[in-house]
């Protein structure tokens, strides 16, 4: 058995699929990944590659190759000849590095949570009216990571995201998001009050967008409303929904997503927004 370093083009890929007599059936999104991770400059040479059996039969790396065709670029990749056939029951068993795995390699705090918050922002500003679940939502690490050092104020974001699902059990994805976007948009606005009212529900009149979100997140989360697979997505359509509505000094005392519905803009529109003092009787 020998392993050598080859640049691989999309013909020779193409080339090498053809041996390609026993491996699991292809998974399209896979490939489709990878392909992106080439064309996005991502691909990074390591010891995972592919590798031939004694009979030159491809036993390992069909997504590499078939992404390498599809991306149409030629990539640096670890080949291994001569690999005993006994061995294939054995490959790709172990457990794939997640984004949680990468930033907290990378020193951050509530990996979990950051990584999918992460994930939220680049679904949110990328395709914020596709499904946020399935292949087509899947971020690569190096996504994740070029996300946070575009965004860093996700960090603070964060705590306050962890805040309001604790209360109103809002996914902490979409208080983040929600939480960063609208901040990020209306530095001009303190959300001290927008964060109090949804906390606590003191003292809010039934129509304070405050008060609604708030409802709604709770009667989800009993399960007194119908959940969507994508949970994320539709709470952070409520949440920019009431935000929207707060910032506007405007009533609204339902809070519902129509199946059609696209994701609310941020408003421009300049108001006074009630003080958490003027909340009080």
């Amino acid at each position: 058995m020998h392993t050598e370093v080859l640049h691989v083009s999309p013909e020779l890929a193409t080339e090498w699929l053809t041996r390609n007599t026993g491996n699991r059936p292809l998974s399209k999104s896979a490939v489709q990944q990878l392909a992106g991770r080439i064309q996005r400059g991502e691909w990074q040479l390591t010891h995972q590659g592919i590798a031939f059996d004694e009979d030159g039969v491809l036993i390992d790396g069909q997504h590499r190759l078939a992404a390498i065709a599809k991306a149409g670029a030629t990539v640096p990749l670890t080949v291994t000849h001569g690999v005993p056939r006994t061995s294939f029951t054995v490959m790709d068993t172990g457990r794939k590095r997640t984004g949680r795995d990468a930033l907290a390699l990378a020193g951050e705090a509530n990996a979990t949570h950051l990584a999918a918050a992460l994930r939220g922002l680049h679904l949110y500003l990328n395709a914020p009216n596709s499904a946020w679940s399935g292949g087509s939502s899947v971020t690569s690490n190096d996504q994740l990571l070029t996300m946070l050092g575009r965004h860093p104020g996700i960090r603070d974001a964060l705590q306050h995201g962890i805040a309001l699902n604790r209360t109103c059990r809002i996914t902490v994805t979409a208080a983040t998001i929600g939480w960063y976007v609208t901040s990020e948009a209306r530095p001009d606005i303190d959300q001290t009050h927008w964060r109090e009212g949804i906390v606590t529900g003191a003292r809010l009149e039934p129509g304070d967008p405050r008060l609604t979100l708030r409802n709604t997140m709770l009667s989800l989360a009993a399960g007194k409303t119908h959940r969507r697979r994508d949970d994320s997505r539709e709470h952070l359509l409520y949440y920019l929904k009431a935000w929207n509505a707060w910032a506007e000094g405007r009533s609204i005392k339902l809070l519902r997503r129509s199946p059609n519905e696209t994701m609310p803009r941020i408003c421009r529109q300049t108001t006074t927004v009630p003080s958490v003092e003027s909340d009080q009787p």
